[in-house]
């Protein structure tokens, strides 16, 4: 990783993840040694399904042959915007199998709800949002283990967690440390079986994370390190993905770059781009990964343009950026003053070649969204959690500035 003449070291920067990684070709087949030293052996396995049916809880369930470890329960029926009353009905089966840990096998929801569930379980509560907001969880939490089967949320090495509250019709927000998995564990095999477009849109959620984790309010040279390496790794790799889904060097790859990501942003906080997919995912239903795909050149553009302020520090940011996207004997050929825009470009240049692979949206009109919501997308967007850390302020106005350039 190079560093710029004008990237200054933060005066003072705090970094945190102790998340244990496991990754590789037969990752799985260290859980039950992972959950033993947890003085854990008998989990519940939390997945959706789509990764039932795929027959990838066969294989984790596999894993375990010829050990002492017992699978007490597994609950398979997460929807994809899960509530509060789901992680109470698996906290219920939790305690009916005297279950003694959690594994989460999924995607972002199924994650969210499998830390739902420990906070429940660990809290011996059955209202959530007593809970809600940040660093709100004293009591360290049961032994649990993520195995993602998408490569875009990084979940598996967040402290956060996004439930919904039905009868408030609210989306609760969880930021906590405790609430941070025991251990990640990626292996190329749960991956493998992702339809093109859900891997492109998986992939470019990952790049969203690493690209506003650089340009955050709390950007530090470790959580750069990391946001660089992720955004190398899917530069070189999403677009074989898409191409070639059995190719598990690659799938390995694009695990591992979403994995980097979610550490990245998870101490770095996200901007607009983050604000902006949440609102539209929120109102019109638009798949986040897909949100984001479409929002982030939209969104870098916005900060180019925004004015002085900016420029002295995002857009420099933004300048830095392109090393990653093209390399150093690329990257010194083009003129500063064009580099901002040469890193939209090279964003573009992927998710146009997405685009025709397998049909990824370019734009708002294109993922469903109609244009008489963009102005309460824009308010929703202001009034997200996100905001409060956006590098500069925006107002109404500038959101709806940035949705209408995207429709």
């Amino acid at each position: 990783m190079l560093f710029h003449k004008n990237e200054v070291i933060p005066e003072y920067y705090e970094f945190f993840n102790s998340v244990k990684i496991v990754s590789g070709y037969k990752a799985l087949e260290n859980i039950p040694f992972e959950l033993s030293r947890l003085g854990a052996k008998r989990p519940i396995i939390i997945t959706d399904k789509g990764v039932e049916q795929a027959g990838l809880i066969k294989v984790v369930v596999d894993s375990f042959g010829g050990t002492d470890t017992v699978i007490g329960a597994v609950f398979d029926e997460t929807p994809q915007d899960s509530s509060d009353k789901v992680v109470n009905q698996i906290a219920s089966i939790y305690r009916a199998n005297k279950c003694d840990s959690i594994i989460a096998v999924g995607g972002g929801s199924v994650i969210d709800t499998a830390k739902g569930v420990n906070i429940v379980i660990t809290e011996e509560t059955d209202d959530l949002l007593k809970f809600m907001g940040n660093f709100r969880l004293n009591k360290p939490m049961k032994p649990f283990i993520v195995i993602p089967t998408t490569a875009g949320t990084g979940s598996e090495v967040t402290m956060a967690a996004v439930i919904a509250n039905p009868e408030k019709k609210l989306k609760m927000q969880f930021t906590s440390d405790m609430m941070l998995p025991k251990l990640a564990v990626l292996d190329p095999r749960m991956t493998a079986s992702m339809p093109p477009k859900i891997t492109a849109a998986t992939g470019m959620d990952a790049l969203t994370h690493a690209v506003e984790a650089y340009i955050g309010p709390q950007k530090n040279p470790v959580s750069d390190a990391f946001a660089v390496a992720a955004i190398e790794l899917i530069r070189n790799n999403l677009v074989n993905a898409v191409k070639d889904g059995k190719n598990v060097d690659v799938r390995l790859a694009m695990a591992n770059a979403s994995l980097l990501a979610g550490v990245a942003f998870s101490n770095s906080q996200t901007a607009i781009v983050h604000g902006l997919a949440h609102a539209n995912g929120g109102l019109c239903h638009v798949p986040h990964g897909i949100a984001n795909s479409i929002l982030l050149p939209f969104g870098l553009e916005f900060y180019i343009e925004k004015g002085p302020k900016t420029k002295s520090k995002v857009k420099n940011n933004i300048e830095n950026l392109l090393l990653s996207f093209v390399g150093p004997e690329e990257f010194v050929k083009v003129p500063v003053e064009d580099r901002a825009k040469s890193t939209v470009a090279a964003i573009r240049k992927i998710t146009n070649e997405l685009n025709k692979l397998c049909g990824l949206p370019l734009k708002l009109r294109d993922a469903g969204v109609p244009e008489n919501k963009l102005g309460e997308i824009a308010q929703l967007t202001i009034d997200d959690g996100t905001a409060a850390f956006f590098p500069v302020e925006v107002n109404y106005e500038e959101a709806l500035g940035v949705l209408k350039a995207a429709f």
